[in-house]
């Protein structure tokens, strides 16, 4: 299943419907609609052409309601040429119409939930990063019975090279990658530049970072201030007794990045009332678990993907490997402790 996710779904081929280029060029939002619902268009009808067999279920950030609006035809229709063009130079004959478009968008509609299979997709994780220019992802992920068995995260402009003390906007000469992972079986990553190539592209089996001592750590979080609270990391990385700066990126290629061992500490500390929605992490989850990593709330309990879109946490999401776990989860209780508690003052 895996090897025909990575072929037929990759995410370089996903990109040319992005339009990379005209996001930084033109001042409304219309270009990142172009590429948010054409990249679940396009991952949504391959999915379902190609699983004919299955009871089809796909829990998807997007809907059309917007894009059947008047005022939105020319969006949909730069989308519909985008697709076309796509799927032709994938050698598909069939020429899709608007409507295609729009039902292959709300084949997205799924709640998902704890019983049978689920397919879960953010088709560009990472917006904000997307239209800088750093980084994004196309997350996939396979939910079965409420675990996630499978997990493909396309991270066009993750290098190749680890980004470990480099800034991620820095030019490197290779640069597109594309994590997957099955349970049981491991995290492997290669290269996407090997889509245009006859000869297919090398995967190779990563690991998360095998450090012990907290000192010697680096953390990653979230680029966005609205996705972290950055002044809790702070104190949990003191706690810790990290010395190094937190890397701040953009999107699930956190995960991939964590899972070959550029990193060893991932902490998301939302806001209060921001509910984490599942395809934001479910793709990542696997792809870092399996790779060696330990995924838990604050609390130390796991995910769980099998509520429906939405998980139910206690406070963020905490990611490492297994030996530094027990300091890490101490490090975020004692510091969640102090920020609840009332400031006290001076005895009299």
């Amino acid at each position: 299943m895996v090897e025909w996710v990575h072929t037929r779904i990759h995410p370089k081929k996903v990109q040319k419907v992005l339009l990379q280029s005209d996001v930084q060029s033109k001042s409304d939002k219309s270009p990142v609609t172009v590429a948010d619902y054409g990249s679940q268009a396009l991952v949504s009808y391959i999915l379902e052409k190609e699983l004919p067999s299955e009871s089809f279920s796909l829990v998807a950030e997007e809907d059309s309601g917007d894009l059947r609006n008047d005022g939105s035809q020319e969006v949909l229709q730069r989308i519909r040429e985008l697709m076309n063009d796509t799927l032709a130079s994938d050698g598909e004959n069939k020429v899709l119409s608007a409507e295609d478009v729009l039902t292959a968008i709300d084949s997205g509609k799924s709640e998902g939930g704890p019983l049978g299979r689920h397919w879960v997709l953010d088709p560009i994780d990472g917006t904000k990063g997307f239209v800088r220019g750093h980084q994004y992802a196309i997350a996939l992920a396979l939910l079965d019975e409420g675990k996630v068995v499978l997990g493909v995260l396309g991270c066009p402009n993750l290098p190749l090279a680890s980004i470990a003390n480099t800034d991620q906007s820095s030019s490197q000469n290779q640069v597109g990658c594309l994590f997957y992972a099955t349970i049981g079986s491991g995290t492997y990553m290669q290269s996407l530049d090997g889509s245009s190539h006859k000869k297919s592209p090398v995967a190779i089996q990563v690991h998360v970072s095998a450090i012990e001592n907290p000192a010697e750590a680096s953390f990653f979080e979230s680029f966005e201030a609205a996705h972290t609270t950055f002044s809790l990391s702070g104190s949990i990385a003191t706690k810790l007794g990290v010395k190094a700066p937190p890397v701040r990126i953009d999107s699930q290629a956190k995960y991939g990045a964590l899972s070959r061992g550029d990193g060893a500490i991932y902490l998301r500390f939302p806001h209060k009332g921001y509910r984490e929605k599942i395809w934001d992490h479910a793709a990542g989850c696997i792809v870092v678990t399996e790779a060696g990593a330990v995924v838990s709330d604050a609390a130390g309990k796991p995910l769980d993907f099998s509520k429906g879109k939405f998980l139910d946490l206690d406070t963020g999401i905490i990611v490492t490997n297994q030996k530094l776990m027990p300091l890490l989860l101490k490090a975020v209780q004692d510091s969640l402790r102090e920020a609840s508690s009332p400031p006290t003052g001076p005895s009299l």
